[in-house]
């Protein structure tokens, strides 16, 4: 069981981590900073396997891969979006961080709602309101990216890109 962190549409790469906090790699300063502006308390409250939900074009902005990894780090399940920015789903594939698209699911939820999702199937069930959605579920390849803990250690596994 996940709790839902809602969120708008454009929600940007520099709301999801400030540029200010974009000097380091640390993955523990980025969770600590990831949302500061918009959810002052995130990062203290997020549990792991908690869900971000949001509206249209999440991650839009810059292609700096802190916001999948502020995220990531932590230790949220997924996001589950209306749509996504291109570079950031491209960067969430790219560090193994689970990205949906189910429009129905992000307009029927609201903030604090507890939800199950399964990543292989792409089910989404609200426990709150009883709902589920079907969203299409990870590509095999992405899957497996997402398994592996991102494209380095799946290459890293597999010696090439198949």
């Amino acid at each position: 069981m996940s709790r839902v962190w809602m969120l708008g549409d454009n929600v940007n790469t520099d709301v999801i981590i400030p540029g200010r906090y974009n000097v380091t790699t640390d993955r523990a300063q980025l969770a600590r900073y990831c949302l500061c502006e918009v959810l002052p308390e995130f990062s203290k409250a997020v549990q792991p396997g908690d869900v971000i939900m949001a509206g249209h074009n999440f991650g839009c902005g810059s292609s700096r891969e802190h916001a999948p990894a502020a995220i990531q780090a932590n230790q949220v399940k997924a996001v589950i979006a209306r749509s996504f920015a291109r570079i950031f789903y491209r960067n969430a594939v790219n560090i193994g961080l689970p990205v949906l698209i189910c429009e129905e699911a992000v307009l029927a939820s609201h903030d604090g709602d507890q939800i199950d999702v399964d990543l292989n199937t792409g089910v989404i069930r609200n426990l709150t309101t009883g709902q589920t959605f079907e969203a299409e579920p990870l590509d095999p390849f992405v899957a497996r990216i997402v398994e592996a803990g991102g494209i380095i250690e799946y290459i890293r596994r597999e010696g090439t890109l198949r």
